[in-house]
């Protein structure tokens, strides 16, 4: 069974820091892209970061740069993402996605709440 499990959202304050997991089961995962992505209400989903199946190859939005960090164990089969310096506008349900050129993978979100 394909699984893509979430964790680590909770309520951080502005300029702390927080890492969101996301564990994988039932797939390749080496050979497979990660992206995380974020959906604030009443917004459309957006990638935050992305990184190869190797992890040489990373990608950020523009808005998190420099505070946003992607990496991936192959070995453990999970991605992470390192956030620091959050900010209110951060606040979103954070969602991981596996992707090949003809297959994707989705987990169900894990909510991040940046407020004082």
């Amino acid at each position: 069974q394909v699984q893509l499990v979430e964790s680590g959202g909770a309520l951080v304050q502005p300029g702390g820091s927080l890492r969101l997991s996301c564990a994988a089961s039932g797939f390749a995962f080496s050979i497979y892209g990660l992206g995380w992505y974020r959906q604030a209400p009443g917004t459309e989903r957006e990638l935050v970061a992305s990184i190869s199946s190797t992890g040489d190859n990373t990608n950020y939005a523009d808005s998190v740069k420099g505070r946003f960090t992607i990496a991936r164990d192959n070995t453990k089969k999970t991605a992470y993402l390192q956030m620091n310096s959050p900010k209110p506008d951060d606040t979103a349900v954070y969602y991981c996605k596996a992707s090949t050129l003809n297959r994707n993978y989705w987990g169900r979100g894990t909510q991040v709440t940046v407020s004082s």
